[in-house]
């Protein structure tokens, strides 16, 4: 038994489980039965695949961002990932054409239009990763709430 955590932490990295040699697999000092090390590569090597495919997706997360324009071409907002607002370009003359409260409602407006897109955008990233059985919307949703995450209590 290790008892140092760092020994026990090194013991733990990812090595070939299975060596051409001895027509066995190794694990922690043990003989594996060949069958049981392939089923074990086989498990690492798609968990492998499941953290390139999560990795990529959020590198791709933090990439997104969506720019609306009004309509006239008086105001411009660019959202970020996670919705936050980069910025805010307006026209000069947007000061003669709009009043402030046409200009406040433009500025929300476009804020909604892009935050709006980024949503979609990430929720089309994100969807395909969601575990079987676990819908986006409740996770992610307005309507989100714990009971995505736990069973329905059973009445005794």
């Amino acid at each position: 038994m290790m008892d140092d955590p760092a020994k026990r932490a090194a013991a733990f990295r990812w090595l070939p489980l299975c060596s051409s040699k001895g027509g066995g697999c190794y694990v922690e000092g043990l003989v594996v039965q060949d069958g049981i090390g392939t089923a074990f590569e086989e498990v690492a090597a798609e968990f492998d695949r499941s953290v390139g495919r999560l990795r990529a997706a959020h590198d791709r997360l933090n990439e997104v961002s969506h720019t609306a324009r009004a309509a006239d071409g008086m105001v411009t907002v660019t959202v970020g990932p996670r919705g936050q607002v980069r910025s805010i370009t307006l026209d000069p003359r947007v000061y003669r054409k709009l009043s402030p409260s046409e200009l406040a409602d433009t500025i929300m407006d476009q804020i909604g239009a892009a935050t709006g897109e980024v949503s979609a955008r990430t929720r089309e990233l994100v969807e395909p990763l969601m575990p079987a059985g676990l819908r986006y919307d409740d996770i992610f949703g307005s309507e989100a709430s714990l009971e995505a995450f736990f069973p329905t209590p059973q009445k005794p």
